[in-house]
């Protein structure tokens, strides 16, 4: 029989706010398709704990960065959703997968500026496109983007430039894809506790309450603050916004 729940597929679903995202959307009704690159113990734990709710939920790799591998992945999506769930399409697509590299202009080198263009930008492109066919009409698309593409903050030009990148492309998709009424917003968190982030807390101790007195509502984020914007863009009160930057940052550098 076929299911008639919402599916959502979020890449980089395993932590941080990729797996706050996914909590929150099969809090609010929503399956889940798990895309994580390569740990997997995190990915079958998000797993779990949402099909302990009684939502349904699958696990799916993917390197975002290897867009060769994205045939094979579809194939194995369009597998997934035939055996789980009886159909052949998705609703809510979520590019969140992404990684970190902290480095001034003059020292940022082509290996990693490529790494980052290839998870942040090339790699949400190809992916998104490939996706289109499993995607329903009336569907969402919510593509992560950052804070640093509003303000500066050195050692992320080339991160945030390719965030930018996304932005613009999130309008472009907005435009084109607006006639199976499909939205596409994207969702640009500030300053926030997770992976990304571990580091430059624990080697900068100061970093907490300089940022915290920056931000107009007096703290840093965390990732439950993140989750729950991505899950109402997938919801049918929000099907009226699409083409929007939603800076979630508690009023950073106002």
């Amino acid at each position: 029989m076929e299911s008639n729940n919402k599916i959502a597929l979020v890449t980089g679903a395993n932590r941080g706010l990729g797996k706050n995202m996914a909590l929150k959307l099969a809090a609010s009704g929503v399956d889940i398709i798990a895309v994580y690159r390569s740990n997997k113990e995190e990915a079958e734990a998000v797993v779990a704990t949402i099909e302990k709710t009684g939502r349904k939920a699958a696990l799916l790799q993917l390197d975002v960065a290897d867009t060769s591998s994205f045939d094979t992945f579809f194939q194995s999506l369009g597998s997934i959703l035939k055996e789980k769930w009886n159909r052949h399409q998705f609703d809510f697509l979520v590019n969140n997968a992404g990684i970190d590299a902290h480095s001034l202009f003059p020292d940022t080198t082509e290996n990693a500026f490529d790494a980052l263009m290839n998870v942040h930008f090339k790699g949400v492109y190809f992916l998104t496109q490939k996706a289109l066919p499993f995607i329903n009409d009336n569907g969402r698309i919510i593509n992560l983007s950052t804070g640093l593409t509003r303000f500066a903050t050195p050692g992320y030009a080339a991160y945030a430039a390719m965030k930018g990148a996304v932005e613009v492309l999130t309008k472009y998709l907005a435009k084109e894809l607006g006639h199976r009424g499909i939205t596409v917003n994207a969702v640009a968190p500030g300053i926030t506790h997770t992976d990304f982030t571990k580091n430059a807390f624990a080697h900068q101790p100061q970093l907490e309450t300089v940022m915290s007195s920056f931000t107009a509502l007096g703290r840093v984020g965390q990732p439950d603050d993140i989750g729950g914007i991505v899950a109402f863009l997938c919801t049918p009160e929000a099907r009226w916004i699409t083409a929007q930057r939603i800076e979630a940052s508690g009023g950073l550098f106002l």
